[in-house]
């Protein structure tokens, strides 16, 4: 009777531990810092190599993220966490959001999002595991949440 008890106990701790590491790959461990005292999963983001970097820029009176398509190619990078740099070159506060607008409804989906001084720079990691599982396709848009009529982006990840 012990020992059945022991391996119910044993076999329904698995389960949960399984379960929980499922939804810590989809929980969006998105980590906003800078460089000197940022981390994602562990690793400082002074580490990591800059995947891509993004600019907020004012054109006539457009504002928009530059550039406007910005390739990631997973099959000639080993699987470190991708590190972005935003930067906002203007002159007024601006908003940096990145996620999936197909699952943008779904709790799993995975949020950067960020709001930056004029002049200020930001980084922001997140763990390759999140970017493939919050994602239907191979895209992510970003766009400033503070101006949701202006122009974005799209982050295309190649796998």
């Amino acid at each position: 009777m012990l020992s059945r008890s022991a391996v119910l106990f044993f076999g329904a701790l698995s389960l949960l531990s399984s379960a929980t590491g499922a939804w810590a790959l989809q929980a969006g461990g998105v980590e906003v810092g800078d460089l000197e005292t940022g981390s994602v999963v562990g690793q400082p983001f002074k580490e990591l190599e800059v995947d891509a970097q993004l600019f907020a820029v004012e054109v006539g009176g457009l504002k928009a993220w530059y550039p406007p398509t910005t390739v990631i190619d997973f099959k000639v990078r080993p699987g470190r966490p991708v590190l972005l740099k935003v930067t906002n070159n203007t002159s007024t506060e601006r908003g940096f959001q990145m996620t999936d607008p197909v699952n943008a409804a779904s709790p799993f989906v995975l949020k950067a999002e960020v709001v930056l001084k004029p002049g200020e720079t930001k980084y922001i990691g997140v763990p390759t595991s999140d970017l493939f599982n919050a994602t239907q396709g191979n895209t992510l848009s970003y766009r400033d949440q503070l101006n949701p009529k202006q122009p974005g982006g799209q982050l295309i990840m190649i796998k």
